[in-house]
């Protein structure tokens, strides 16, 4: 019996509105780039488990791929907390030093009320184990497909930040019998106009 499972990481489309601002699950998609769409939709596998964050612009990324996903709480984005909604400029004006001792380590600081980077390793951890094998798509978030990133290649969270995840971007990770493979890494279909 083979017991792989083949993860399809999709970051989801960019967000319809304000740049510099830390969305919240309520945020839309841009859906605009309807060559990115074609090409991203054209390299997915057919029949695959489809999954996606509670937040609306993965479930309208995962739609407009012609999924039909099912949300699951693991996989979605870091919780800032208290700065979710708020613009970075703003915060840096408000907190200053304490904003910016935050980006000093990021993967293990907590934003008031929020979690950490290493929080949100161990729930998609969690949700990984949920997943069924052959075949799954998740539409998720940058930080998402960085957790999943850190767990295949045993990194430390530190590390895993430094991959770049652009919106509709393919990751492609396999979950082996005996270990991890990574196919690709922010593989972009199509150039965005946006």
């Amino acid at each position: 019996m083979n017991a792989q499972t083949n993860l399809w990481l999709i970051r989801h489309a960019p967000v319809d509105g304000p740049r510099g601002v830390i969305h919240g699950p309520d945020a839309p998609a841009d859906l605009g780039n309807a060559a990115a769409f074609t090409a991203l939709k054209a390299r997915l596998p057919a029949n695959a488990f489809a999954v996606c964050s509670p937040a609306r612009r993965t479930r309208e990324t995962a739609e407009k791929l012609g999924l039909d996903p099912v949300e699951q709480t693991e996989f979605r984005e870091q919780d800032f907390g208290a700065w979710t909604g708020r613009r970075h400029d703003d915060l840096v004006r408000e907190l200053g030093a304490a904003y910016h001792e935050f980006w000093k380590s990021p993967a293990s600081n907590r934003p008031p009320g929020g979690e950490s980077f290493v929080d949100q390793i161990a729930r998609a951890s969690a949700g990984l184990a949920l997943l069924p094998t052959g075949d799954a798509v998740l539409v998720v978030h940058s930080g998402t497909v960085r957790a999943v990133l850190a767990i295949a290649l045993d990194l430390a969270p530190e590390q895993a930040l430094r991959f770049v995840i652009d919106p509709l971007s393919l990751t492609r990770v396999d979950r082996l019998e005996n270990g991890w493979r990574v196919v690709a890494v922010n593989a972009l279909m199509c150039r965005s106009n946006h």
